[in-house]
C-alpha cells in the first residue's frame, strides 16, 4: 500500500483530483523524502516522474510558441507558465541531485547486492557502474597498482571489516504518522514505544522509521 491509497481512504474525493495536481503532490513528497532520507530511496515506479518530464516538455513547447506576442494578456499567462515551469524544474532537478549526491558517496554500496541495485533507474545504475569503473582505473594508476594484487579490491571484507562505505541507518529523520500506530524507538540509553495517532510528527531513528514508511503508515518530512 503507498501514500495514494492511504490519502484514497482518508479524503474520498482524491480519484477526482487532477492527474497534474496528484503528480506534482507525489514529486513533492519524493522530493522532501529523498533529500531527508540518510539513504537512497527506491526510484518511483508509479510513472509520476516520467509524465512530469513529459508535461515539462510540453510547456516548454507552449512557452516557444507564446514567446514573442504583444499582446498583454498573452505576456501574462506566459509568466504564469514560466513561474510553474521554473518550480517543476526546480523539484526534478532537486530530487535527482539529491540521488546522484548519494550514489556518488555510496556507489559501491549501492552495486553490492541485487536489491540494493533495484533502488536506481536504469540511467542512474550505468552512471554508478561507469562512476565506479573510472574511480578504480584511477585508484589503479594512482597508487593500486603497487600493492600485492590480493589488496587491490576495494570492496574487501576481510576480517569481518567491510571496506565499502554505508549509509549511517541511525541518522534522526522527521516523520508524520497517516494512520494511529504504535512508534517503537531505540534510544541511548533505553528503547521506547509510543501509542503514535494520524498527523503526529515523531523524529526517530532512520533504522526504526524505515519499517514505518515502507508500510505506508508515515511518510518523510
Amino acid at each position: 500500500m503507498d501514500i495514494d491509497d492511504i490519502l484514497r481512504e482518508v479524503d474520498p474525493t482524491f480519484d477526482s483530483i487532477p492527474q497534474e495536481t496528484r503528480d506534482l503532490q507525489a514529486l513533492t513528497r519524493a522530493w522532501m523524502a529523498e533529500r531527508s532520507s540518510p539513504e537512497l530511496l527506491d526510484w518511483p515506479i508509479d510513472g509520476f516522474l516520467e509524465r512530469t518530464n513529459e508535461r515539462i516538455k510540453q510547456q516548454i513547447e507552449k512557452v516557444e510558441e507564446m514567446t514573442g506576442d504583444m499582446d498583454p494578456k498573452t505576456n501574462f499567462a506566459l509568466i504564469v507558465i514560466q513561474t510553474e515551469l521554473e518550480r517543476y524544474k526546480y523539484l526534478v532537478r532537486s530530487y535527482l541531485r539529491s540521488r546522484i549526491a548519494k550514489i556518488d558517496k555510496h556507489t559501491l554500496h549501492y552495486l553490492s547486492t541485487p536489491a540494493l541495485r533495484a533502488r536506481l533507474s536504469p540511467p542512474e545504475l550505468a552512471y554508478a557502474t561507469r562512476h565506479q569503473a573510472l574511480l578504480h582505473n584511477h585508484y589503479l594508476s594512482s597508487f593500486l597498482s603497487s600493492f600485492p594484487p590480493p589488496l587491490q579490491n576495494l570492496n574487501d571484507t576481510a576480517g569481518n571489516i567491510s571496506m565499502i562505505d554505508a549509509p549511517d541507518l541511525d541518522t534522526a529523520v522527521f516523520i508524520r504518522l497517516l494512520r494511529d500506530t504504535l512508534v517503537e524507538g531505540r534510544g541511548t540509553d533505553a528503547d521506547g514505544e509510543m501509542d503514535g495517532k494520524n498527523g503526529d510528527i515523531v523524529i526517530l531513528r532512520w533504522s526504526d522509521a524505515k519499517k514505518l514508511v515502507d508500510s505506508g503508515l508515515a511518510e518523510i518530512v
